[in-house]
């Protein structure tokens, strides 16, 4: 590691060497992620077999839970990958290292209609590839996002907002790969779980390969040892986490909400009639989820070249005030997801159409919510604790998830019903949505931080709100 630069060149204006390998990288992960994630719903639904060859399956309540568990594991163990980032092993050896936990969490679901299968029920042999996944996509997760911002300094820090967008911009190429093709693979008889599961895992290698190639480009920001804690503690440390909490909080109904795009909104999509209209071909319903990451690409540089410039000639367009907007537009997704259910319950088959403008809504607020995220925690973190500060970001998703996870376990019935059957259950989430942007926007006027780059000797002091 002596070889490498440990700060950014404070004379470098231009784009980093080492950002095309980390985005790169980044396509080709979430390319395995999202590949595996997006046919759980539909293979513990409908795939799953028990020791006496007979189906395995789970219930839609009992699927939205585990799967719900699973995201919020994925997004509390970045806190471990941040620990050994900043305290032991810097960024990106903890990146490369543990990125062999997510190749053989993939191999091990490759594996759940294979021989092994039948002497292992194959949800559990899925469960523990899902738990290797969470430990490895999770623990690198915050270290990727840090590891771009390391890259920069104070002479071309002002790109940080647009490489953040075109990170964000590729993790949704490699999730609209995936979730076209992953779920044709499950559903083809000449492939099935094991291709489905198995190529995610091959694009997982791809990724970690690509890093590496990486290696000698990147800027290597060196662990601070046993000063983490001491750091981590401080009273500038401690501040920062205090500052952030209750946006984290905030925020976490919003990835309540979003996450179940990969289950309550598979199982609806299901149920209506999948033919695109004007297209005249039909999607999966697990496939669905792609359109999210296509309206990613549109609307990313559409909010960066025209929707932000034309509003910020009459209002400031602030971190917190993306956010904000962000958090209500989310409660009309949902209030259209409950539209399309009370058709349902009433017998009618609507047109996907309806899901797909949910979806617009959803991504709209996704794009104003998650990229803002990314790039706002990395600024208001103290430059030794970048990765920690990120797992602090990303525990958001967890709380989300786990907060669906609860209802679904709590609604379902020994008798197999529901307490929120039908639109309820959309109209419960769309309302508490709802209340806690009401919440933000009283909070928001009040938060005060500072914002941290590496390479730079001065703390700015600011206000956000």
């Amino acid at each position: 590691m002596a070889s490498h630069r440990t700060a950014p060149d404070p004379q470098q204006t231009q784009m980093p060497g080492g950002i095309p390998y980390i985005v790169g990288n980044e396509a080709a992960e979430r390319f395995s992620f999202y590949g595996m994630r997006v046919i759980l719903a539909a293979f513990l639904t409908k795939h799953l077999v028990g020791l006496d060859g007979e189906p395995d399956n789970l219930t839609e309540e009992q699927a939205t839970a585990a799967i719900s568990w699973f995201i919020a594991a994925t997004y509390t163990t970045p806190f471990v990958g941040a620990i050994i980032a900043d305290r032991y092993f810097g960024k990106y050896r903890t990146i490369l290292w543990l990125s062999l936990f997510y190749c053989a969490g993939h191999a091990l679901m490759a594996m759940v209609d294979t021989p092994l299968a039948e002497t292992i029920r194959s949800r559990y042999i899925l469960y523990i590839g899902l738990a290797l996944i969470a430990c490895g996509a999770g623990a690198i997760k915050p270290c990727v996002t840090a590891h771009v911002g390391d890259q920069f300094g104070t002479s071309n820090k002002h790109l940080l907002p647009r490489v953040y967008s075109w990170f964000y911009f590729s993790i949704n190429l490699g999730a609209i790969g995936s979730q076209l093709l992953t779920p044709w693979l499950l559903n083809h008889p000449s492939f099935g779980p094991a291709w489905a599961f198995g190529v995610p895992g091959v694009l997982m290698a791809i990724a970690t390969f690509m890093f590496w190639l990486g290696r000698n480009k990147f800027v290597h920001v060196p662990p601070s040892g046993s000063a983490f804690w001491k750091e981590t503690l401080s009273p500038e440390g401690v501040r920062a986490l205090l500052n952030l909490l209750p946006l984290l909080l905030f925020v976490a109904m919003f990835w309540s909400l979003f996450d179940q795009t990969a289950s309550a909104w598979v199982f609806q999509a299901d149920k209506m009639d999948l033919r695109l209209p004007l297209l005249g071909f039909s999607l999966d319903p697990s496939q669905m989820q792609a359109i999210n990451g296509m309206f990613v690409l549109t609307l990313v540089p559409l909010f960066s070249i025209v929707v932000y410039p034309f509003v910020d000639r009459f209002i400031a367009v602030t971190p917190l005030r993306k956010i904000g907007a962000g958090l209500f537009i989310t409660a009309g997704s949902f209030a259209v997801s409950a539209l399309i259910e009370q058709r349902i319950t009433d017998g009618q088959t609507p047109s996907i159409g309806w899901q797909i403008l949910a979806y617009f809504i959803l991504t709209a607020a996704e794009v104003l919510i998650s990229i803002t995220m990314l790039e706002f925690f990395y600024t208001q973190a103290p430059r030794r604790m970048k990765s920690f500060v990120m797992a602090f970001c990303m525990i958001s998703i967890s709380i989300g998830n786990i907060f669906t996870a609860l209802v679904n376990t709590f609604i379902e019935r020994e008798d197999g019903t529901v307490l929120l059957p039908g639109a309820s259950y959309y109209w419960f989430f769309a309302g508490s949505m709802l209340v806690v942007a009401i919440a933000y926007l009283a909070w928001a006027p009040f938060y005060r931080g500072s914002t941290y780059l590496q390479g730079e000797e001065e703390v700015v002091a600011d206000a956000h709100g």
